[in-house]
């Protein structure tokens, strides 16, 4: 089993728009956040890594029933939050993928004005590339 490259696991994580890292517990608790909220949580000290994720409980529900490695979110809401062992169990394009939704259901968490806000800023930067 191949464990997932941390660097590759980073750079998907902070390319998402707007993504800001912080470490708000201690020095060895990626957070990832979009709009102030909390979208990712990646414990580094960990080997292999976790990496906690917000997920849509129905969903979760059957991930955990699928992977030995997906269990309830680590010091999180059980219900909306799912801990990943990266121990290569879980194909990256699902860890990818998952990441995308923690990201969406985030965004969509925001209040209209925080969207608005978001969106501004996501355009801003693309008229900037041009």
């Amino acid at each position: 089993m191949m464990f997932m490259d941390y660097e590759r696991l980073h750079d998907y994580l902070c390319c998402k728009p707007e993504a800001v890292v912080d470490f708000p517990f201690d020095p060895v608790t990626l957070v990832l956040k979009v709009g102030g909220k909390m979208f990712a949580l990646v414990i580094l000290e960990e080997q292999p890594l976790r990496m906690n994720l917000k997920c849509d409980p129905v969903k979760a529900q059957a991930l955990r029933d699928c992977f030995d490695a997906i269990l309830p979110g680590y010091h999180m809401n059980k219900r909306h939050w799912i801990t990943l062992v990266l121990d290569g169990s879980i194909p990256e394009d699902l860890v990818f993928s998952l990441i995308d939704d923690s990201y969406e259901l985030v965004v969509k968490g925001l209040t209209k004005a925080g969207r608005e806000k978001l969106a501004s800023k996501i355009t801003q930067r693309s008229l900037q590339k041009i």
